[in-house]
C-alpha cells in the first residue's frame, strides 16, 4: 500500500513538473548553457588539457544540485504554502513517503540531464572513458543528499524565506562547488570549509571517477554519503504539512 502511494505520487509529481516551464528552464537551459560557454571561452585555468573534461562532472554536478535542491525545494514551499501538502498530509502518505516520490520525480528528470550533458560535453570533445557506472552511482547519492536539503527548507521556513535562502545557497555551492572554478584556486580555509560541502564532494568525485588516472578522494566521497543520510533524516524528522 504504501509502495503504491510513493508511486502514484511520483507519477503526479512528474506531471506537474513537465507543466513547470520555469522549472524546466533552470534544470535543463542553464547547467548546459555553462557547459557551452566555459568549455568556448578561455576563462577555466585548470590542470586538465581541455576545460570540458573538468567543466563536464561539474556541470553534471551542478544539474543534481539545481534540480533536487532548488527546483524541488521550492515548487514544495509553495505547495506547502497554498495548503496542497496539508491536504496530501490526510492521505495514508506518510513524509518520507512524500521524500520518496519526490526524489524518484528527480531521479527521472536527471535521467534527462544526465544524457543531454554528456551528448554535449561529447560534441565539445569531451572523452568518456571513464567510469561511467560510479558516476551514475555517485549521482544517485548526490541526489539524496541534496533532496533532503531541498525538502528540510521546504518544511521549515515560510514559502518566501524558502525561495531566498535555496537561491542564495545554490550560489554559494556553485562557488564553493569546485564545478566550474577548481578548488585549490580558493584560500586554504575556505577550500577545507568547501569540502565539507556535498558540492564540492559531489563534483570532486564525479571528476575522479571520469577522468582516467586521477585518484579517488576517499574523504569527499565519506562527506557525500554523511549528507545523503543526515539530510533526508532531517527533513523526514521536520517537515510540517503546513506554515
Amino acid at each position: 500500500m504504501k509502495a503504491r502511494a510513493v508511486t502514484a505520487q511520483a507519477r503526479i509529481e512528474a506531471l506537474l513538473t513537465v507543466r513547470r516551464g520555469e522549472s524546466l528552464l533552470v534544470t535543463l537551459v542553464i547547467p548546459l548553457g555553462i557547459l557551452v560557454f566555459f568549455s568556448s571561452v578561455d576563462a577555466v585555468t585548470t590542470t586538465y588539457k581541455d576545460p570540458v573534461d573538468f567543466l563536464v562532472p561539474g556541470v553534471l554536478a551542478l544539474a543534481v544540485m539545481s534540480s533536487a535542491m532548488v527546483s524541488l525545494g521550492i515548487a514544495t514551499g509553495y505547495e506547502r504554502r497554498y495548503g496542497v501538502l496539508k491536504r496530501i498530509g490526510s492521505t495514508p502518505l506518510t513524509r518520507a513517503g512524500l521524500l520518496s516520490a519526490k526524489t524518484l520525480n528527480v531521479l527521472a528528470l536527471e535521467v534527462v540531464q544526465t544524457v543531454l550533458i554528456v551528448a554535449t560535453g561529447i560534441a565539445l570533445g569531451w572523452n568518456a572513458t571513464g567510469g561511467l557506472i560510479a558516476a551514475v552511482g555517485l549521482l544517485l547519492v548526490g541526489t539524496i543528499a541534496f533532496a533532503g536539503i531541498g525538502m528540510l527548507l521546504a518544511g521549515t521556513l515560510r514559502a518566501e524565506a524558502n525561495l531566498a535562502v535555496a537561491n542564495g545557497l545554490f550560489l554559494l555551492l556553485l562557488f564553493l562547488g569546485g564545478m566550474a572554478y577548481p578548488l585549490y584556486k580558493l584560500p586554504d580555509a575556505l577550500e577545507t570549509f568547501a569540502k565539507a560541502l556535498p558540492a564540492a564532494a559531489l563534483s570532486e568525485t564525479l571528476r575522479a571517477v571520469l577522468t582516467p588516472g586521477v585518484g579517488f578522494p576517499t574523504g569527499e566521497l565519506v562527506v557525500l554519503l554523511v549528507w545523503a543520510i543526515a539530510a533526508p533524516l532531517a527533513a523526514a524528522r521536520f517537515f510540517r504539512w503546513e506554515e
